[in-house]
């Protein structure tokens, strides 16, 4: 069976993934062949911008030499043990990361969602052991709009009802409060039974909602008040994205759980992990938790390269700086025109709200105008477009982005 991709086109690689595909996600029709720092190409070889970032998961931009080198060189040595023996990888980068974050501890996994549901757990075991909650009585205060992942249990606690629906029965031991309202957050701590707090220091998937300043401060406050764990998911918004390396980092706040993803790879493998203190991930025990692949050579090798980049590379200072450049050039277009009304972000998580509906096709439509000329971006919620180029792009090419995105918006035609 020949099973090259070389002499297909564009048509016909969709084609072939609408057929033998589950259809679980909309791309955007574009099919990408190559990636290089904040470019990609599709398999025709037209050129674009990547505004996206796999979501966050290309910080360090496409195709990184230094993590490449350090996946080729671990791929040649030692992929896979199993946790049934130890590695000569892993510990270096439990050190290094442990360092780096300001933690005790990490428990490496794969997925976001995998970190996440970590996390639930070790929250939890924690509550029943440590804090004296009767066995299954356990609670964890979550946020609306909140998205944590789409794994069952996950999805009991969201109210996206496309991701919802017909997956019951869901998971029960969840309170949902409205996001960035510490006093609805204060009134949910006196309930019976709260072990956690798990939120998103900006909400990314739900628009780029960023909180009120103080927020997260009062939130740690709270949890310490209560004796209830503050869990920060930052796996879309941690690795320097935001401007800092933590998202909680700009109002100097430390979590007692941070869940990490995506960009700790550099988009290159799968790695995701939880950071805690000794007292806290001192409850997991051998056989509790874990997986064949989660702490393997290679992502612990790739893992350590990614930190690297960053930090040699001042990846979040830059995020900041580019950051306040986009959004002050968003913010002066949109004075022009009547189709975007607003921009809200933070470092290089930005996004633009559309003077429309959540049930038109407007962002949609506009993204698709944006793809016809060189950058790609994808909507969220129906009218909101969401802009995460990777952390390493300059001046010149944000210039040269903020240009296309004008032209589309001044020749758009709904």
């Amino acid at each position: 069976m020949n099973t090259t991709t070389e002499k297909l086109s564009s048509e016909d690689i969709i084609k072939m993934e609408e057929k033998y595909g589950a259809h679980n996600y909309h791309p955007l029709p574009v099919v990408l062949a190559k990636g290089e720092g904040v470019h990609v190409w599709d398999v025709e070889g037209k050129h674009y911008y990547d505004f996206l970032s796999a979501y966050s998961a290309v910080n360090q931009g496409h195709c990184h030499p230094h993590i490449i080198g350090a996946l080729k060189k671990q791929a040649e040595t030692l992929t896979l043990t199993s946790r049934a023996f130890y590695n000569d990888a892993l510990a270096p980068f439990e050190k290094y990361a442990t360092e780096t974050f300001g933690f005790d501890k990490i428990l490496a996994m794969n997925s976001g969602a995998e970190a996440v549901e970590t996390a639930i757990k070790i929250c939890r075991k924690y509550a029943y052991e440590r804090n004296g909650i009767p066995e299954n009585q356990a609670k964890i205060i979550v946020c609306e709009n909140n998205f944590h992942g789409r794994t069952t249990t996950i999805i009991s606690f969201s109210n996206d009802d496309n991701a919802r629906d017909n997956f019951g029965p869901y998971t029960p031991g969840f309170i949902k409060i409205p996001y960035n309202d510490t006093a609805a957050l204060e009134e949910a701590l006196k309930q019976d039974n709260v072990a956690g707090f798990l939120v998103e220091p900006i909400q990314g998937e739900a628009g780029v909602f960023v909180p009120d300043e103080g927020y997260l401060a009062k939130v740690r406050e709270l949890c310490t008040k209560a004796n209830v764990l503050f869990i920060a998911d930052e796996v879309q918004t941690g690795i320097a994205r935001t401007g800092n390396m933590l998202a909680c980092d700009h109002e100097n706040v430390k979590p007692d759980m941070v869940v990490l993803g995506k960009a700790i790879s550099g988009g290159v493998y799968p790695v995701s992990a939880v950071l805690a203190n000794d007292d806290i991930m001192g409850v997991i025990q051998p056989g509790q938790h874990g997986s064949t692949f989660g702490g393997n050579p290679l992502a612990a090798a790739v893992a350590i390269a990614s930190l690297e980049v960053i930090a040699n590379e001042n990846l979040a200072a830059n995020a900041d700086k580019m950051g306040k450049l986009f959004r002050k050039e968003m913010n002066r277009m949109i004075e022009d025109t009547d189709l975007v009304n607003k921009v809200r972000g933070r470092g290089l998580l930005n996004a633009i709200l559309i003077n429309d509906t959540e049930e038109s096709t407007t962002a949609w439509d506009l993204c698709m105008a944006m793809k016809e000329n060189g950058l790609i971006a994808k909507p969220t919620h129906g009218n909101i477009i969401r802009f995460a180029p990777p952390l390493v792009i300059n001046e010149e090419q944000l210039m040269e982005c903020v240009a296309i995105i004008e032209k589309t918006i001044k020749e758009f035609k709904k």
